[in-house]
């Protein structure tokens, strides 16, 4: 068996998990939908199945004024008990342990969704949401520790195995532990040790409402990575306080919302913040869970091995493969669909008030729509592109029971994802295109590359379905001087075909142009100039990570010059443009076009002509606004269809 350490059992207080894993909290929004609850339940039942040792749900609300949203969980009222009944029944029917995790949002919610004024220890603005909180008064503190009691015992009664109190993340309890948030000057403020009284009052007015014998995690943060907040020394005090004040486990997060140091993004190494954990398991002798960006059980064995720490979190690698730990448990690590921390399908949609889901793995979040039911027609299916629509397509379609064979006339797989895994910070792009390379083999699919077909191959005429994945092409901008032969495309330089100098200027603005200036600097260019006629770069890039994209940006010197009204000129070496009604020539040793892209359908209309039944997906069929998260969509729709 491989990784022994996560499969030891461990119990916690009357709750033994079967594994060290512990499935962390996720808000995904699947509340909100219609038969909202269903999905949520059938979500959790799916990783329930497969050898997690404790499922810990997206934050219930403890009272209307703490919700993170409209479609957040709530536990407020006594409603609420049997709408739940249903999700613990499922986890438990599937074998698993679920807890719900008590939240309120303090300055984090949104007036426009609960409907109320945002509250917080005092009257101090976050700077990512645009309202203003309310200072609680005295009594409304009390009664606030009070919804948290009851909303752990209506949790208990509801089902559920144990309960979280979110005390990390920069929510309430969060705000009342940090001087920057807490200007109390009443008893709740003031002196670390009257900060410390919500978090305590709460843990123990929770704990007399569960009994003795209920397990009740507290999610403290490790480290705020805000400036003057809560201390290392301060930190680990509350540790210690939190463990007298009866909680059964400690899980530490990491780092607040507003932070300007990226915690989960791809960007953060694997494991970065393991040691803040193990820091605080020497304060305590209840188990200390470690999280943030371990996403392999190899990784999370060897965290356990060590012995500092006794349980993992894992979040976002649960959307990616249900089956991890199962996996993990079996020695199938190459079969793992690897979570790549991009956020483009999971935090973004949640930031966007979309229910969540994963851009490796579609079907999370929609487990009762893209169902794998095997055919009762098989075809042969030539799918033209392995990029990411065509290698998803190839995979659906194959598990079907479909004979599939995926021709492309790259030498690899991976379409433009062979791109991305070459910019700094980008390298978990590997572990996608190594997953689709271990599937497509155990599923036997035809992988035929280095090959370009036209429309008289055999092997299309003996197809019952072509499936065009091409693919896009780069857009040329209409600029004088653009088809001068010097002009590089940035997919020349992506693979190496022309080299820029140490001085580049490149034609565009969006996520690939800012991930080629990134590639490039890395590689040794020196003066990088990025131009377009927009003032807003990285645009396409989700909200949780384009703040981090600009910002590296600006610390490595790249110059963005946006709000261009016309480009007069461009040449091998220097373009000429029009900004603020003054002309302006810049000159470099390159110059590099990542000015968007088009379709790349050329085939399909050839095909359709001679009577083939054709399928365009992915870029091929639509450029504008094109990724990898659409891409795959796309092909796990249409494999289904098929």
């Amino acid at each position: 068996m491989g990784c022994e350490e996560l499969y030891k059992p461990l119990k916690v207080n009357q709750l033994t998990l079967r594994t060290r894993v512990i499935m962390g909290s996720m808000h995904v929004g699947l509340e909100g939908l219609d038969n909202g609850i269903h999905k949520l339940t059938e979500f959790y039942k799916r990783r329930a199945k497969y050898d997690v040792g404790l499922i810990v749900t997206g934050g219930a609300a403890v009272n209307p004024e703490g919700s993170g949203g409209l479609d957040f969980m709530s536990i407020y009222q006594e409603d609420d008990v049997d709408r739940w009944k249903p999700m613990t029944q499922g986890v438990h029917d599937e074998g698993g342990a679920i807890a719900l995790q008590l939240f309120h949002a303090g300055r984090y919610a949104y007036k426009a969704m609960t409907g109320v004024d945002p509250v917080a220890p005092s009257a101090i603005q976050s700077p990512i949401n645009p309202d203003k909180p309310v200072a609680l008064t005295h009594e409304e503190i009390e009664r606030t520790i009070d919804d948290f009691a009851q909303g752990a015992r209506r949790a208990k009664e509801a089902g559920f195995d144990a309960v979280e109190i979110m005390g990390s993340e920069g929510y309430l309890i969060n705000q009342f532990v940090s001087p920057v948030t807490n200007q109390r000057t009443d008893e709740w403020g003031g002196s670390f040790e009257n900060r410390l009284k919500f978090p305590l009052k709460i843990m123990r007015a929770v704990r007399e409402a569960v009994g003795p014998d209920y397990p009740v995690l507290f999610r403290m943060s490790g480290m705020d990575l805000i400036d003057e907040s809560t201390t290392e020394e301060e930190t680990l005090h509350m540790a210690r306080e939190i463990e007298k004040a009866s909680a059964d486990i400690i899980n530490v997060g990491i780092g607040w919302h507003e932070s300007k140091v990226p915690t989960i993004s791809m960007k953060v190494p694997r494991m970065k913040f393991v040691p803040v954990a193990e820091n605080i398991a020497t304060q305590v002798s209840v188990p200390v869970v470690a999280s943030n960006r371990i996403n392999d059980p190899r990784d999370a064995n060897n965290i356990l091995k060590e012995g500092n720490v006794q349980l993992v979190s894992m979040a976002r690698p649960f959307l990616a493969d249900p089956a991890i730990i199962s996996k993990g448990k079996e020695e199938r690590y190459d079969e793992v669909n690897t979570c790549i921390a991009c956020n483009q399908a999971c935090l973004d949609h949640v930031f966007e008030g979309k229910a969540a889901t994963c851009l490796v793995n579609p079907e999370a979040g929609r487990e009762t729509e893209l169902l794998m039911i095997k055919t009762d027609q098989p075809k042969k299916l030539v799918i033209i592109g392995a990029g990411p629509a065509g290698l998803e397509t190839a995979r659906v379609a194959a598990e079907r029971g479909h004979s599939v064979t995926l021709v492309d006339e790259k030498n690899e797989i991976g379409g433009q994802l062979n791109y991305s895994k070459k910019i700094p910070g980008k390298q978990e792009f590997y572990e996608t295109l190594r997953y689709y390379r271990v599937q497509l083999e155990l599923l036997g699919v035809d992988v035929q590359l280095g090959k370009r077909l036209d429309e008289n191959d055999p092997l299309l005429q003996q197809a019952d379905d072509v499936i065009i994945a091409t693919g896009i092409v780069p857009r040329i901008p209409e600029i004088d001087g653009v088809n001068d032969e010097q002009i590089l495309s940035y997919r020349d330089v992506f693979e190496g075909v022309s080299e820029t100098g140490k001085n580049v200027i490149i034609v565009g603005g969006g996520g690939i142009a800012c991930d080629l200036a990134l590639f490039l600097k890395e590689r040794g260019a020196e003066a990088i100039t990025l131009l377009q006629r927009s003032k807003s770069f990285a645009r396409g890039i989700g909200k949780t990570t384009r703040w981090a994209t600009i910002m590296e940006l600006k610390l490595l010197g790249i110059k963005m010059v946006g709000g261009i009204e016309t480009y007069q000129h461009v040449d091998g070496q220097s373009v000429s443009f029009t900004i603020n009604g003054e002309e302006k020539t810049i000159s470099a040793d390159s110059v590099v076009l990542a000015a968007g892209q088009l379709i790349n359908d050329d085939l399909a209309s050839v095909l359709r002509d001679k009577g083939k039944s054709v399928h365009i997906i992915g870029g091929a069929k639509d450029a504008l606004g094109l990724d990898a998260k659409k891409a795959i969509y796309d092909g796990a729709i249409l494999a289904r269809e098929l």
